[in-house]
């Protein structure tokens, strides 16, 4: 059976594009059955149109609240039944109706070593504190920043000669590779949370 992913996007979708690509062969395991976002006119929504899938906006100040927000969120995921949300550079923090229906389900990538330097800006503050690795994590959603069991890391060299734009750009590329090949497993051979633990297969 074909997994269902909505991936959710704010920007240039690179990593939905991976996916896409990946989703491509049969044998991945998962298709993409929309593409929703928190902003109109963007990239990625345009990469989900070429591809023939249906996208949908949730813009936060269209709603009087941001519970309100969460929860249109949440409806508009949810009338696409996903196995899996893939929050793909998507930079908005989803809220408790939407993890009270996708909680367990709902992965997203931090550019650092979880539980190193989370929030906005890992790649600067693990440059700042001079550590000789870092790389990037997938992790399960929940009511935290960056927060959630850990799925799989990637692990980045920090060169000698970095900036935070070059550090950056690698970890995006392990990220994304990390995020396609992650995301086919728990597809194909279906995963379990355990408290901090996420075990793949059966």
């Amino acid at each position: 059976m074909t997994a269902r992913l909505v991936v959710l996007v704010s920007g240039s979708g690179t990593n939905l594009q991976a996916i896409l690509d990946a989703a491509a062969d049969p044998s991945y395991g998962a298709r993409v059955v929309a593409v929703g976002a928190d902003r109109d006119d963007i990239e990625g929504l345009r990469r989900a149109e070429r591809a023939g899938i249906p996208t949908f906006v949730a813009k936060v100040g269209d709603h009087t609240s941001r519970e309100y927000w969460d929860r249109a969120l949440a409806d508009k995921v949810g009338a696409f039944e996903p196995d899996l949300v893939v929050l793909a550079g998507f930079m908005k923090l989803v809220g408790d109706k939407f993890l009270a229906r996708f909680g367990g389900v709902t992965l997203n990538t931090h550019p650092a070593l979880s539980p190193s330097f989370p929030g906005m800006h890992g790649p600067r503050d693990a440059l700042e504190y001079g550590v000789k690795v870092t790389g990037a994590t997938l992790f399960v959603v929940d009511a935290g920043v960056d927060t959630g069991a850990i799925v799989a890391q990637a692990v980045v060299p920090v060169e000698d000669d970095d900036s935070v734009e070059t550090l950056h750009e690698r970890i995006k590329v392990a990220e994304r590779a990390m995020l396609v090949e992650s995301v086919g497993r728990m597809a194909r051979e279906g995963f379990a949370v355990d408290g901090r633990r996420v075990r793949l297969g059966g």
